[in-house]
């Protein structure tokens, strides 16, 4: 029988993917199809072609760092960009291989969860502050984790009420995060 390692990996239910450096080394095949790859062209491919933008990969990348130092883990929900430049909501998990270096050796897991988790046009800021909405942190941790104002993130918040149509705050974060109100 083929190596049993091997077989799970091919045929997970979820995209993985072997990573050095935030480069990926290898990927399963429902990986390469959440993002409309084929397995081979994200070989050696980095990370960041798949984030919205540079900004997003270099600013998760530093908060996966910090959250990854001396236990490995990580997970969040995020916005990430298929090959055709759709964005869509993905629950990411991650275990380092190295607990003092997080991002030299790693496997991660990818979940596509759109159907579950609605998308509006967001700009950068605006997909920030529904990601940490969307993780449960107030408005003055989100200040504090983007460095601006508990004002700004408020305005911002507004202005995703007012894209989801929620009447409150309660009903924005049940928008963003996919459940029916």
């Amino acid at each position: 029988m083929e190596d049993i390692a091997a077989f799970a990996f091919e045929h997970a239910p979820v995209g993985l993917i072997y990573s050095e450096d935030r480069m990926i080394r290898r990927c399963n095949p429902r990986f390469a199809a959440m993002f409309q790859y084929s397995v081979a062209e994200l070989t050696d491919v980095s990370l960041s072609q798949l984030y919205p933008s540079s900004e997003e990969f270099l600013r998760i990348g530093q908060i996966g760092a910090e959250k990854m130092l001396g236990t490995g883990a990580y997970r969040d929900e995020r916005i990430m960009r298929r090959k055709s430049g759709v964005l869509f909501w993905c629950r990411v998990r991650g275990q380092s291989l190295d607990k003092d270096h997080p991002f030299a050796r790693a496997v991660w897991s990818f979940a596509d969860i759109s159907d579950d988790r609605p998308l509006a046009e967001m700009s950068l800021r605006e997909r920030q502050v529904a990601t940490m909405l969307a993780e449960g942190l107030t408005s003055k941790e989100i200040a504090r984790a983007l460095d601006i104002s508990h004002r700004t993130v408020e305005v911002h918040r507004a202005r995703l009420m007012k894209k989801f149509n929620a009447r409150n705050s309660l009903e924005l974060i049940a928008h963003i995060a996919g459940v029916p109100v």
